[in-house]
């Protein structure tokens, strides 16, 4: 039924754009081709780049491996440390030994130990034997300025036993 009306009504449609004065349409397309024609700029020019042949003459090549740099290398021997991978992690394992902070100690029955505060703000107990921070840290002394741990740092070829301490720190 629609497409009975469609051919009526387009008549109609284009009977309405007919008569109209387009003569500032006609005036605007005459002055803009009257307009003088703008030049396109030429492509720029590419530069030749001149190469360079690397010739190393009494240099060495910084691309292969140089023998003293293998010796040393190998030189390097495994001292045996290696933290345990059957222990199970404490929960001050997860925290980097730097955002740990000592806020006091606590003595009871002629046992001391140590208050770690974590960036989260909780407060753990700790003693000697415990571990902390994620080098491994086991704590071997409480004092009431500090307490001090063994970490054990990675190095290329196994582990080296390293002193370190969470100082009492001020609120």
């Amino acid at each position: 039924m629609m497409r009975k009306f469609i051919p009526l009504v387009v008549p109609l449609l284009l009977a309405g754009c007919a008569g109209k004065d387009m003569s500032d349409l006609h005036n605007f397309v005459d002055e803009v081709k009257s307009r003088p024609a703008s030049g396109i700029e030429p492509i720029p020019e590419v530069k030749q780049v001149i190469g360079f042949v690397y010739t190393a003459k009494n240099r060495r090549d910084p691309f292969t491996r140089q023998e003293d740099e293998a010796v040393a290398t190998e030189t390097v021997l495994d001292n045996g440390i290696r933290p345990d991978p059957n222990r199970r992690k404490e929960e001050l394992e997860v925290f980097a030994l730097d955002s740990l902070r000592m806020v006091g100690t606590l003595e009871q029955n002629e046992e001391t130990w140590g208050l770690i505060k974590t960036s989260d703000g909780t407060i753990h107990r700790v003693a000697p034997g415990n571990y902390m921070g994620q080098n491994d840290g086991r704590i071997t002394r409480i004092s009431e300025d500090k307490i001090e741990l063994i970490e054990l740092v990675p190095t290329g070829s196994g582990f080296l036993e390293k002193e370190a301490a969470v100082a009492l720190g001020e609120e």
